[in-house]
């Protein structure tokens, strides 16, 4: 069955480590979508994301691992922490000293740390320093800097069941409702267009992208991803550098178009 849908992470996977999309990339997904083949990006990301890969890039969008799907201008699966479940965890971060932010559904940062001075080039949305003992707002995810394993443990006791918890490699713990995952919103995506999952292939590189890759027909480990990840999928390309996604879709997916075989996927 041919695929219908392309699905990327952003970080280590789409963009290359100087947080652009190359050219060749480009054009790869321009051919994926004369094709008629749904280019959709999954990210981590917040308000950050549309200012590294453009929206005139991709047929959809998805950021806050999964709180926010968009296609076009309309906003179409968002469940988000309501700030009576979000304010308890953010006061227990703020309590052990972890640098820790709720993340609304603009895009603005509302922390007990100035976001900018931390990640001068991830994070150039606006940002406010509050009290969270005052903060009312709900969040399309709350996220803490954590330095140990402890710190991680720590964060998951103080977890409602209505949240969940994830930790990427660089030490991003990411709090989101339980309904805001990448699966789900690549899910309500799929329906839209009526794609079954079987016909949807997903690229990643973190622990934040395993319920995706297991969710897609085809789970695409990067070359640079963690060796769980590449433990999980059963196809592998090339690094986010060398144009990794780009070559393997060229070779699995694009020649399709053009001479009309049965599949036939390489495991590298």
């Amino acid at each position: 069955m041919k695929i219908k849908m392309i699905v990327s992470d952003l970080d280590g996977t789409l963009l290359r480590e100087d947080k652009s999309i190359s050219e060749h990339t480009k054009s790869v997904l321009n051919k994926c979508r004369q094709a008629g083949i749904k280019v959709v990006y999954a990210t981590g990301r917040g308000g950050s994301a549309n200012e590294r890969a453009p929206a005139a890039l991709f047929d959809g969008r998805i950021s806050m691992n999964g709180a926010i799907a968009i296609v076009g201008d309309k906003m179409i699966y968002n469940p988000l922490v309501p700030y009576q479940l979000g304010k308890p965890v953010l006061i227990a971060c703020d309590k052990r000293n972890l640098k820790t932010t709720s993340e609304a559904v603009d895009g603005k940062h509302y922390s007990n740390f100035d976001v900018i001075d931390e990640w001068p080039s991830l994070f150039e949305s606006k940002f406010e320093i509050v009290d969270f003992e005052q903060h009312n707002i709900d969040a399309a995810k709350l996220y803490a800097v954590v330095n140990t394993p402890e710190d991680a443990a720590y964060i998951q006791e103080n977890l409602p069941p209505e949240l969940y918890l994830t930790v990427s490699r660089d030490g991003l713990a990411q709090v989101m409702h339980k309904d805001a995952t990448k699966s789900k919103a690549i899910a309500e995506l799929a329906k839209l267009w009526r794609i079954d999952s079987s016909e949807i292939a997903a690229f990643g590189d973190d622990l934040n992208d395993l319920d995706m890759l297991d969710y897609a027909g085809y789970g695409v480990a990067m070359g640079n991803a963690v060796d769980d990840v590449k433990t999980a999928c059963d196809f592998e390309c090339g690094c986010n550098d060398e144009d990794g996604l780009a070559k393997w879709i060229e070779t699995n997916v694009l020649h399709l178009v053009v001479d009309d075989s049965d599949i036939g996927l390489s495991s590298q």
